[in-house]
């Protein structure tokens, strides 16, 4: 009988909810905006996908290659990252569109702080930023959780305990 490994959306949708009521929670608690917390998400990224890899491993009773577990990975990462980039833009356009004012106004308050930068310059940035945040944001996303799910997914793959089938090639002696 054929192993029947979980499928990778099936993980990478139950991931994404996790992430949702977790970003969910840091909006009630006004932590969103928490740079720490970022740091969270991506350890929690890089330990469910590094479980995706060692588990789908198990499930195939190590008959996978490095490639194979890697594949597999990087597919869950690269569900997740469409999950929470349709999220992203939701959120931010429909959800709870005053964090980008919240984010903007840290943003200024930062590049006040710096002697070099006049108010008009200042003006000037924190409308570029006002007008492409969305874009950025799901750009970020995006390509931040498939940069930090290729790492997960290399080193699930490299933790995940092989003994692919030999080839039909090798003689047996």
């Amino acid at each position: 009988m054929e192993n029947k490994p979980t499928a990778p959306w099936l993980i990478a949708l139950i991931t994404s909810l996790g992430f949702i009521v977790f970003n969910l929670v840091l909006l009630a608690t006004d932590q969103l905006t928490n740079k720490y917390m970022s740091w969270v998400s991506s350890a929690i990224l890089v330990i469910v996908i590094i479980w995706a890899c060692i588990h789908y491993a198990k499930q195939m009773n190590g008959d996978v290659t490095f490639g194979n577990v890697f594949g597999h990975g990087f597919k869950v990462t690269a569900g997740i990252a469409a999950i929470m980039s349709v999220y992203t833009f939701i959120a931010f356009k429909f959800i709870h569109p005053e964090v980008i004012e919240k984010t903007i106004d840290i943003a200024r308050a930062e590049m006040e702080k710096k002697p070099e930068l006049n108010a008009e310059s200042i003006d000037m940035a924190v409308n570029m930023t006002r007008k492409f945040f969305i874009p950025f944001a799901l750009a970020g996303s995006l390509f931040g959780t498939a940069f930090v799910g290729l790492i997960a997914s290399l080193l699930g793959a490299a933790f995940a305990k092989k003994n692919p089938p030999k080839s039909p090639f090798e003689t047996v002696s």
